[in-house]
């Protein structure tokens, strides 16, 4: 099969037509959305007149798009003279036009965004949009189409109310945007009798997010999504505002090689005021430090230097930095830290469970990791169909994994501060110290 016998199933021919340059697609399973966007992947790269042109297709991690989408990529393609293909890059080169290098059309996993920094692109599509990184499009793809004025798809199922979530709210108005929801009882596309069968077996939250496009249903396997569904409908994910009279604390989680996450906090009157978060990756500690001096806030003294908490791989000292450890270079650097007690995994979870009903968010601050709490769930064993104790290490991990520090420090601090401890002087008798007192008094006179 080549592009040729491609056959447009009916619910995605608008798609197609289209003239808008955005697009957002929520499909059910089994829809056929990927098919069809590397369709139109190939049916643009055929017919654009841009030289060199360039197009993308990433998918949450690049296994998935190995896995997925390079087999309908060959197959797609298979009937266009001349075509090359670079299995290690997940790349097919169509032929030259001309005295012009034909268009190319490479797949890549948002698993590794600085392998896209710096490209140019004429199009992309986003493959299970939920899942990625939200920085990903601001930050590396929406740049690379901006000299070449190229077009941009979101496609995917629905996990809850996350930046996908969030998209396909705000464009519901725009003229800029093509949006099309296919539900399964809509579309036609997978039989009745299929989906009587998948109903009987699935839950009610998976059937009507992965079948019905329920943006209201509960993530599967999520740690937090019942906890953080009671904050919105209690209003604790709100505007809160930074109290300059009160302490802030800054709670951390270290990444060496990807993200370093931070939440600032303020404890009043026993609630926790979540108001303010921050994660990147590739820095050293100088930028975070700058980074904490550069919000202004108030931060709670130790040994009279701001103060922060810190994961216990910071007491590691690293060649990288000359031996020294991340707490000694925050403190060479004029902060002071504490570590925060070591507890599992599950027993952090479910510290962090038990501190959630006490939080207020600030929504805007916070809502990439908000996001990511979200998102955070149990690995799911594909091929026993069951969730696996431990999460899922992905990019959600680190805003998660700084969330439990917070959630273990915060209580550390309520914890009442032991009395001074009274000292007398080093070993002296009764008789010793009259005598020092006496003398004392006559030097004084």
């Amino acid at each position: 099969m080549g592009i040729n016998a491609y056959q447009v199933r009916a619910p995605f021919d608008p798609f197609h037509r289209r003239k808008e340059r955005w697009a957002v697609l929520v499909c059910h399973r089994r829809a056929g959305k990927t098919v069809a966007c590397i369709a139109e992947l190939v049916a643009c790269a055929l017919v654009t007149n841009k030289p060199n042109a360039r197009y993308a297709y990433i998918c949450p991690q690049f296994n998935q798009a190995k896995d997925v989408a390079w087999v309908y990529l060959k197959m797609l393609t298979s009937d266009i003279p001349g075509i090359s293909y670079n299995e290690s890059e997940l790349r097919a080169d169509l032929p030259p036009k001309g005295d012009k290098d034909g268009a190319r059309i490479r797949l890549y996993g948002a698993d590794n965004p600085d392998r896209m920094r710096g490209l140019y692109l004429d199009g992309v599509i986003l493959d299970e949009y939920a899942d990625m990184k939200p920085s990903i499009w601001g930050e590396v793809l929406r740049p690379a189409l901006a000299d070449r004025k190229g077009w941009g798809v979101f496609i995917g199922t629905p996990k809850g109310h996350n930046d996908f979530y969030d998209l396909w709210m705000r464009t519901e108005s725009s003229a800029d945007w093509f949006r099309l929801m296919l539900k399964a009882s809509q579309s036609g596309l997978v039989d009745s009798v299929e989906l009587a069968a998948a109903k009987c077996e699935m839950t009610d939250d998976q059937y009507e997010q992965e079948f019905e496009c329920s943006f209201e249903a509960a993530i599967q396997g999520s740690y937090y999504g019942k906890e953080l569904a009671l904050l919105e409908s209690s209003g604790q994910i709100t505007s809160v505002p930074w109290q300059p009279d009160v302490d802030v604390f800054a709670a951390f989680d270290i990444g060496f090689s990807d993200d370093t996450s931070i939440w600032w906090y303020q404890i009043v009157n026993g609630e926790i005021h979540v108001i303010d978060h921050f994660a990147t990756n590739g820095e050293n500690i100088s930028f975070y430090a700058t980074k904490l001096s550069e919000k202004g806030y108030n931060y709670n003294k130790f040994g009279g230097k701001p103060f922060i908490w810190l994961p216990h791989d910071a007491r590691a000292k690293t060649l990288a930095a000359a031996g020294k450890s991340v707490q000694q270079q925050f403190l060479e650097l004029g902060y002071a830290s504490r570590i925060v007690p070591t507890l599992s995994i599950q027993d952090g979870i479910q510290a962090t469970r038990m501190t959630l009903p006490k939080c207020w968010f600030d929504r805007e601050n916070c809502k990439d990791g908000l996001n990511s709490l979200s998102l955070y769930r149990r690995e799911f064993d594909e091929g026993r169909k069951v969730f696996r104790e431990h999460p899922l290490h992905d990019w959600t991990s680190h805003d998660a994994d700084a969330f439990r520090m917070l959630s273990v420090a915060w209580r550390e601090e309520q914890k009442p501060k032991p009395p001074p401890e009274i000292r007398f002087p080093t070993q002296q008798t009764i008789a010793e110290l009259i005598t020092a007192q006496r003398n004392k008094r006559i030097n004084d006179d």
